[in-house]
């Protein structure tokens, strides 16, 4: 099954305004990483609705419950959110922008989302320590996390199988 923003709208997981306001930000346009990971025009997207994919599989497969039904197509599609401005096109590529509006990565992405929807724990802690083992300053709290939610490791798996395996 592919995801995609179109079908968010089309289930009312998200509304017109925001719809609009992703279009305008660049996030179908965005890379994901300036060497890593969906490194190209459009590779936020492409990472975001792969997450997605690997969530909601995941979550059939093994049978996760979830405060809400539409969290892993939430936190799935805007786990990245803070990217929309993260990175600068240059003539080798992209470097990071050295200005953005909001600094952070897993709590500039909660900031943004939280403008135009209202996010459970579970929601927040999920795409907070979406990075996992990659955001060693707060291991402890990352641990935390998954035993208070066990969804925070399976979003990080998600993450990971389609950073590393696919875009």
């Amino acid at each position: 099954m592919q995801f995609d923003l179109e079908s968010f709208r089309d289930v009312e997981i998200i509304t017109p305004e925001f719809y609009e306001w992703l279009v305008k930000n660049g996030f179908k346009t965005a890379p994901a990483s300036t060497k890593y990971h969906g490194a190209f025009d459009g590779g936020l997207y492409q990472h975001c609705c792969k997450v997605t994919e690997e969530l909601v599989r995941l979550t059939n497969n093994l049978g996760l419950k979830w405060q809400r039904k539409d969290s892993p197509y939430i936190v799935g599609m805007f786990h990245d959110l803070c990217k929309i401005d993260q990175y600068e096109q240059t003539e080798d590529g992209y470097e990071y922008n050295r200005l953005p509006m909001l600094a952070g990565h897993g709590e500039k992405s909660i900031m943004l989302l939280s403008q135009f929807m209202t996010l459970t724990e579970e929601e927040m802690l999920c795409i907070r320590y979406h990075m996992g083992a990659y955001v060693k300053d707060d291991w402890s709290g990352f641990d935390l996390a998954i035993k208070k939610y066990p969804n925070v490791l399976y979003t990080h798996t998600a993450d990971m199988l389609a950073s590393k395996l696919y875009v």
